[in-house]
Formats: structure tokens, C-alpha cells, sequence
């Protein structure tokens, strides 16, 4: 089914590598992002209260050469004071600004940002799979020392001595939507969430509790 753009701010779960497909789908509607002045595209390893102020500054200014001004961000982590910041841009948007919000989950993200954007569903990702991973099923039904095996994927760096925490984060979203009926396990998992995408956060421990104190079912 064709998705028309007619909204001003859309939410989608991901990571960076979902923006190719937000460009097809704005193709689709006219828009070119090559060489485009009016179109913004920027990755965070954290979305925070600058960034989301920069964001407001640069969407109140006058489109260059089209009708519309396209602003398309990708973070696996928004802090809260981000959100508050970015809510002000969303309840008053500049009338020419379309929004694009990347995100792992969009549990991640306050409900007062979630109530005013509109759910884009693009082609479903794999890219935890492909990468080697499992399943978050298959994972919760592994013994803890098969479960620490099934990590090491997702803590290899990469050239730059980081980790991708996106896929991290994607990885504890599906966790959650699958203990939904296990409180206990939900803890562990939350919590690794919650301070996966915070500067100098300690990853491996974070998924280490994840694979020990999460039930087996």
C-alpha cells in the first residue's frame, strides 16, 4: 500500500541505516534528497537538549528552494530534556517543516512526543539477524552461558572503537515486548535500556545482568 505524506512529523523504528528508505518513500512523493538544500539529515549517538534546540532553529528557517524543508534525524538515544525540547517544535511546527524521528523503539520516547507524531511503517529490519544475533525468543529460551555467547555480537566494536548501539537498543526493545508477562525479568532489561545510550555507559555489564537475571522461558 502507498504511504502519502501528509502530516508535518512522522516516527520511525530503526536505526541510520532506515534513512535510504525514508528517501525512497520521499521520492515517491517529489523530493529529492541529493544535492537538496531543504533537506537535513543528521545521525546522533545522542539526541540531546542542543541538538533539539538546533533542530528548532534550523526548521523556522525559510525553505531555499522548494515548498517544504524535510528534516530527517536517526538516535538510538533522546534524553528527556531532548524531548521536552523537541515536544515545543512539534506542538508549533513551522508550517513548511516535515519531520522524520529515527528511533530503535518508540517506547523509548516520552508520550507526549509519541501523541504528536504519526507511526510510519517501513520495510521491517533484520539487521540483528543478519549480524549473527538471534531472536529475542531464542534468546530467552538459551541457558545464561549460551545467552552470554549470543552477545558477543553486539559487543564488537567497530573501526572506531565504538559499539552500535542502536542495534543494542533494538535488541533490549524486543527483550521487553517479550518478558511483557515476566515483571522480574522486565528490571534487568529496563534498566539496560535505560543506560545503554548514556555517555560512558558500561555495556557489557549492562547486557551481562540482562543474560543472567532474565528468566528462561
Amino acid at each position: 500500500m502507498k504511504q502519502s505524506l501528509t502530516g508535518h512529523a512522522y516516527l520511525v523504528a530503526g536505526g541510520a541505516e532506515t534513512i535510504p528508505a525514508v528517501a525512497v518513500l520521499l521520492g515517491k512523493e517529489g523530493v529529492s534528497i541529493s544535492g537538496n538544500p531543504d533537506v537535513y539529515i543528521r545521525t546522533y549517538g545522542q539526541f540531546g537538549v542542543d541538538e533539539a534546540r538546533e533542530l528548532r532553529e534550523r526548521a523556522s528557517a525559510r525553505a531555499v528552494s522548494g515548498a517544504r524543508r524535510i528534516f530527517i534525524v536517526a538516535t538510538p538515544g533522546m534524553t528527556n530534556e531532548a524531548q521536552n525540547a523537541l515536544l515545543k517544535t512539534l506542538e508549533e511546527p513551522p508550517g513548511n517543516a516535515m519531520f522524520f524521528i529515527i528511533v530503535p523503539s518508540p517506547d523509548m520516547l516520552l508520550s507526549t512526543v509519541r501523541s504528536r507524531v504519526e507511526r510510519l511503517t517501513l520495510s521491517p529490519k533484520k539487521r540483528i539477524l543478519e549480524d549473527g544475533m538471534v531472536d529475542a525468543e531464542t534468546f530467552l529460551s538459551a541457558a545464561p552461558e549460551k545467552r552470554l555467547d549470543m552477545l558477543k555480537p553486539l559487543l564488537e566494536k567497530d573501526d572506531d572503537d565504538k559499539r552500535d548501539i542502536g542495534a543494542i537498543v533494538e535488541f533490549l526493545a524486543s527483550l521487553e515486548r517479550a518478558l511483557l508477562k515476566e515483571p522480574e525479568g522486565l528490571r534487568a532489561v529496563y534498566r539496560a535500556r535505560k543506560f545503554a545510550t548514556d555517555k560512558g555507559a558500561l555495556i557489557k555489564p549492562l547486557l551481562e545482568q540482562v543474560a543472567l537475571l532474565t528468566p528462561r522461558i
